[in-house]
């Protein structure tokens, strides 16, 4: 049997590295525009800490990572979207 390496990935706030599936997925597709936890295109990912996504630059970051501006209402999606999930300690 073939054993699976964990695909890892960097956390835009506080830059550690976790596997892809403990993080959420924020995408930039090109025709669709922003999406969460799906999609193909330019991606930023946030670990599930409470520290990293109540970030006050969080906003400036996801829209660098992402290379474009974030909708008012995008933020206000992400703000429930990431409410939702429990405090993880990391």
């Amino acid at each position: 049997m073939i054993q699976q390496i964990p695909v890892l990935r960097v956390c835009i706030s506080c830059r550690k590295t976790y596997d892809r599936k403990d993080l959420l997925k924020i995408t930039k597709d090109h025709k669709q525009g922003i999406m969460l936890q799906k999609g193909m295109g330019r991606s930023a990912y946030i670990c599930k800490s409470k520290k990293c996504y109540s970030d006050s630059k969080i906003k400036k970051k996801l829209q660098k990572a992402l290379k474009t501006f974030l909708e008012p209402e995008f933020i206000e999606v992400f703000e429930k979207e990431i409410t939702s999930y429990n405090n993880y300690p990391h």
